[in-house]
C-alpha cells in the first residue's frame, strides 16, 4: 500500500485539473486549421475518398498525443505528492552516530586504519537510512564536535564523515553520551550508535562511567573496529632543570612494551632535527623501561623520541614519537631598590643568570628595561621600563595594596602550597615580631597567598599589566631570612615572574586544556599548531589558553606585527589510551548496546524519483512518436 507524504490528494487532484484543462485547451488550439481557397476540380474526389477513410485513424493518433501529454501531467503532480510505502510513512528514526576519534583509532591493525573502517560502517549506516530517518555525525575526541545537523540529507552526512579526523587524545564516552543524549531529547525512536574499537577503558570503569549518564529512553547501538591490540609506545618524556644549577638539565624517558611478548625496539633522539643518539632497547612482556640522559650533545631547543619495532608488535603509530622542549636560559635583569640588605644581596647571588643593578631610595633607576623590581621598604611607582615587582614591607603611600592593622607575633597560618612563589616551602614555622595585614579589594582579581588568623600578609596581583607579590612585614624582623625558604621565596617569586622556574613543563599534555604563558598584556594570540592551521586563543592572566588535541610542537605569536612570542610541545603521554585491544561488546548505562546491520535499516523508498524518470521516458518516447508522423 502506498500513501502521500507530499501535497495532500485533494490539493494534488485540484492542480491537476487546472493543468490537464490548460493542456487540453492548447491541444485543441493546436489543431484548428485556417481555411484556404484553393482550385477545386472533379480531379480531388479520389483524394477525399482517401482521407475520409484515414480520418479515424488520424483522431486516434491525436487523442494518443493528447493522452500521453495527460499521463506526464499525472507522474508529475503525484511526484508533487512524493509517494511511499505505508511503513515508511510513520515517525522515523533519529540516529546520533558517535564516531570514536581518540588516538587509538589510528590503529593501523585493519587497512587503512580503524578511523577508516569506522568512517565506512557510517557512510553504510547513512546510505541505508529511511525515507523518514534523520541522523547527526558528531565526532567523539576529548570534547564532542557535531559534524552536521540532524539530517536526512545523504549529501550532508556523508560530507560531515568525511570531515572527522582522528585526534591524539582519549575519547570521552561520557561527554559523547551526554551530547547524543541532548541531542535526541524530544525525538522519537532515538538511538546512540558508538562506532569505534570500545577501549574506552576496563569493563568496571566503563560501566562506572556509563552508569552516570542517562539515556533517556535512547537506545545503544555498538559497531565495533579494530582486531589487534599490540602496541610499544613512548609513556613519559619530559625534560627538567636541576634546581641549584638552572644552566643543566637531564631527559627522562618511558618506553612500554604493551605486549603479552618480549619485544625489541630502536629508540632514535633527535635534536633540532638531527639525530644525536640511537640505542637499541629489550623489553619484556608489560615492560616499562626508563631512560636517563643528562646534557644531551647537539640539542639547543627541540628534541624528539622516535621508537621503531619489528613489524607484526606495533599497530598504533601514534605513540610511537615525542616532542620536548629544551629549557631556554636567559639573563634576567632585576632592579633593586634598597637602603641596604644583606640577606636580600645575599639570596640573589644564589642565580648567576640574574643581572642585579641595586640603587639607593630616591636615586634614579639605571638606563634600559628591567625584568623584575625589588621594593625594600619603599614602594616607588612601576613605569613601563619594569615588567613586575616584589614589594618587602611596602609603605602605606604608593603601596599595591591597601595597608590594614598592624600585627604583632604572628606567622603564617595559611597559605597557597600550589603557587609557584610558595613552591618546596613550609612557612608554618615562620615567626614575625612586627608587620601589618593588607586589605585587598573584594572582587578585585588580588589573590592571598599567605595569611596569619587576623589578615592577609602576602598578596599577589597586577596593576596596569604589572604583576606584582607584596609581603606585609620586614623579613629582617623575622626569623625568615634564617631559613632556606628566604632564598627559595626570592627566587621563587623572580623565577614566577619571568617564567623559568624550576618546574618547568617541556609538553603538554594533548586532551588538557593548557595554560601558556606570554609575555605582555596581550589579550589574544595566534596559536599555530603542527599541521600548519592557525587560531586566535584568548589570554587570561598572562597565559594563552587552549585545548589541544594534536601532538607536536606549537608556536605562539602575536602583537601588532605578529611577532614569534615562544613555542611548546605536546605529547600523547596516555597509558590508558595506548592499551588499544579492541572490545567487541560495549555495555552503555546498564544495557549491551546491540548490533547494527544494514538490513535491519529500511531501503530508501524515493518514488517521485521515479515517477521523473517515467516523465522522462514519456517525452522521449512523444518526441520520437511527433517526428515520426506516427502522433501527428
Amino acid at each position: 500500500m502506498m500513501g502521500l507524504s507530499g501535497l495532500p490528494l485533494g490539493t494534488l487532484l485540484g492542480i491537476f485539473g487546472a493543468a490537464a484543462a490548460a493542456v487540453v485547451v492548447l491541444y485543441i488550439l493546436k489543431l484548428r486549421r485556417r481555411a484556404v481557397p484553393v482550385p477545386f476540380s472533379r480531379m480531388w474526389d479520389s483524394v477525399l475518398r482517401d482521407k475520409q477513410a484515414t480520418e479515424l485513424f488520424s483522431k486516434l493518433r491525436r487523442l494518443l498525443s493528447l493522452a500521453l501529454q495527460l499521463l506526464v501531467l499525472a507522474l508529475l503532480v503525484l511526484a508533487l505528492g512524493d509517494p511511499k510505502p505505508k511503513e515508511d510513512l510513520r515517525a522515523g528514526r533519529h540516529l546520533v552516530l558517535l564516531i570514536d576519534a581518540s588516538a587509538s583509532m589510528k590503529a593501523v591493525d585493519v587497512a587503512p586504519s580503524r578511523l577508516g573502517v569506522a568512517k565506512a560502517e557510517a557512510e553504510k549506516l547513512v546510505r541505508g537510512l529511511g525515507a523518514a530517518d534523520r541522523a547527526i555525525v558528531v565526532q567523539m575526541g576529548s570534547v564532542p564536535l557535531a559534524r552536521s545537523s540532524m539530517s536526512g540529507d545523504q549529501g550532508e552526512l556523508l560530507g560531515a564523515i568525511a570531515q572527522v579526523q582522528a585526534s591524539d587524545t582519549r575519547a570521552d564516552l561520557e561527554a559523547g553520551l551526554s551530547f547524543g543524549r541532548d541531542s535526541l531529547r524530544g525525538l522519537p525512536q532515538g538511538e546512540l550508535v558508538v562506532i569505534g574499537d570500545g577501549a574506552y577503558g576496563d569493563a568496571e570503569s566503563v560501566a562506572a562511567l556509563s552508569a552516570r549518564v542517562s539515556l533517556e529512553g535512547a537506545v545503544p547501538r555498538f559497531v565495533p573496529v579494530g582486531k589487534s591490540g599490540k602496541n610499544l609506545s613512548i609513556t613519559e618524556f619530559s625534560v627538567r632543570r636541576y634546581p641549584l644549577d638552572k644552566s643543566r638539565y637531564e631527559v627522562m624517558l618511558e618506553v612500554t612494551n604493551l605486549n603479552d611478548a618480549p619485544a625489541e625496539v630502536e629508540l632514535e633522539l633527535s635534536g633540532d632535527g638531527v639525530i644525536v643518539d640511537v640505542t637499541r632497547l629489550k623489553l619484556g612482556p608489560s615492560e616499562k623501561l626508563p631512560r636517563f640522559y643528562q646534557d644531551l650533545a647537539g640539542a639547543s631547543r627541540t628534541l624528539t623520541a622516535r621508537i621503531k619495532a619489528a613489524p607484526g608488535t606495533d599497530d598504533l603509530p601514534a605513540d610511537d614519537v615525542a616532542y620536548a622542549l629544551l629549557p631556554e636560559r636567559r639573563r634576567a635583569r632585576i632592579l633593586l631598590v634598597t637602603p641596604g640588605n644583606t640577606y636580600l644581596e645575599a639570596a640573589l647571588l644564589l642565580d648567576e643568570y640574574l643581572d642585579v643593578a641595586q640603587v639607593a631610595p630616591g636615586a634614579p633607576f639605571p638606563d634600559g628595561k628591567f625584568d623584575v623590581a625589588i621594593f625594600d621598604g619603599v614602594a616607588a611607582p612601576v613605569t613601563e621600563r619594569i615588567g613586575s615587582a616584589l614589594y618587602l614591607n611596602p609603605p602605606a603611600a604608593g603601596a599595591p595594596v591597601p595597608l590594614g592593622a598592624p600585627l604583632t607575633d604572628f606567622g603564617f597560618d595559611t597559605w597557597d602550597r600550589k603557587s609557584p612563589v610558595l613552591r618546596f616551602m613550609s612557612m608554618g614555622d615562620i615567626q614575625v615580631a612586627k608587620g601589618f595585614a593588607f586589605k585587598p579589594a573584594p572582587g578585585g582579581g588580588d589573590k592571598v597567598l599567605g595569611a596569619s588568623d587576623h589578615g592577609p600578609i602576602l598578596v599577589s596581583g597586577s596593576r596596569e599589566g604589572h604583576r606584582f607579590v607584596a609581603l606585609g612585614f620586614d623579613p629582617r624582623d623575622s626569623d625568615f631570612v634564617l631559613r632556606i625558604g628566604w632564598p627559595l621565596f626570592v627566587l621563587n617569586t623572580i623565577n614566577a615572574f619571568i617564567e623559568e622556574d624550576t618546574g618547568y613543563v617541556s609538553s603538554f599534555r594533548t586532551g588538557d586544556v593548557w595554560h601558556v604563558a606570554v609575555p605582555g598584556s596581550l589579550g589574544s594570540v595566534t596559536l599555530h599548531e603542527p599541521g600548519g592551521q592557525k587560531h586566535a586563543v584568548p589570554v587570561s592572566d598572562g597565559r594563552a589558553v587552549f585545548r589541544g588535541e594534536l601532538a607536536g610542537f606549537y608556536k605562539l605569536s602575536g602583537g601588532a606585527d605578529d611577532a614569534p612570542l615562544g613555542e611548546f610541545a605536546a605529547n600523547l603521554s596516555d597509558l590508558e589510551e595506548s592499551r588499544i585491544q579492541p572490545h567487541k561488546e560495549l555495555t552503555l548505562a546498564g544495557k549491551k548496546a546491540s548490533a547494527v546491520s544494514i538490513a535491519a535499516v529500511s531501503l530508501r523508498s524515493d518514488v517521485w524519483i521515479y515517477l521523473l524518470l517515467a516523465v522522462i521516458a514519456l517525452s522521449a518516447v512523444e518526441w520520437v512518436t511527433y517526428h515520426r508522423r506516427v502522433t501527428v
